[in-house]
């Protein structure tokens, strides 16, 4: 890796209050093979990109179930979004307090392959407008999508395309458009470019920095090292389930987040 990238542009960011907290969060691994996280603390707060280095496997994947609730076992005060503490929450009362997630697979989990892009807006848009009482508004999903297709630059037949007709990177773009709209508080996203082509991830790296400029938090799980010096304001390292401290950016060489990512303290 050589020098430092430059930062996407967009303007100074003027940081608020903690949008997302993790305080000192242990817990065993669900699976065997996976990972247990030792006394986890990060802060994201309102006005800047947050991001987490690691080589997978060290507690990445665990951390974001947690985070997000699709791992429900956390205590209740190890996770806070916008002060509130949610770690005993569900992923539906943590969308409904602000946050939203982009996950690393993007086909069956990011979204149903077989469904059309206006039916999958509803996978995180579950409310109104486009959804009263039960009932859905086909011809709301469909703006919407086709909104989320203009906005960001998505190359697709229409709203009605089918997610798996799509190439890995527009469906990212889409991914991430749907849940930008939504203007989170807190945007939580693994791997956010992994296998798009240079285009798609200029255009996503941009819209996550734009989501900050508009005083979002975002929250990125990255493998790659050049994108979260492009985009970050501050970095955290994970390695064997444990957190670094918190890294400012502009302070930290490529060579000291490699020590950390190698187990260093």
């Amino acid at each position: 890796i050589g020098a430092d990238p430059p930062k996407v542009q967009g303007r100074p960011p003027s940081v608020g209050s903690p949008a997302l907290e993790v305080r000192d969060l242990s817990m065993p691994p669900l699976e065997p093979t996976g990972r247990a996280l030792h006394g986890v603390s990060l802060t994201v707060r309102r006005g800047e990109v947050v991001g987490i280095a690691g080589v997978s496997g060290n507690g990445q994947n665990e951390l974001l179930d947690l985070i997000v609730g699709e791992d429900p076992r956390a205590p209740r005060d190890a996770i806070r979004i916008d002060g509130a503490a949610s770690g005993d929450a569900d992923v539906s009362e943590r969308r409904r307090r602000g946050l939203t997630f982009i996950p690393e697979e993007r086909l069956g989990r990011g979204a149903v392959p077989d469904l059309g892009l206006h039916l999958n807006t509803l996978l995180t848009h579950d409310g109104p407008p486009l959804v009263r009482q039960g009932m859905i508004d086909r011809a709301a999903i469909a703006r919407l999508a086709a909104e989320i297709i203009a906005r960001f630059g998505v190359k697709a037949s229409g709203p009605q395309a089918v997610a798996r007709s799509l190439s890995g990177g527009n469906l990212q773009k889409f991914i991430v458009g749907r849940e930008v709209v939504k203007k989170p508080s807190v945007l939580v996203v693994a791997q956010p470019t992994w296998g798009v082509d240079v285009g798609a991830a200029a255009r996503i790296r941009q819209e996550l920095v734009s989501l900050r400029d508009d005083g979002g938090a975002v929250l990125v799980v990255s493998e790659e090292l050049d994108e979260l010096f492009e985009i970050c304001d501050a970095l955290y390292v994970i390695a064997g389930g444990r957190l670094s401290d918190r890294l400012p950016v502009a302070g930290v060489s490529v060579e000291r987040i490699g020590e950390l990512m190698g187990g260093a303290r």
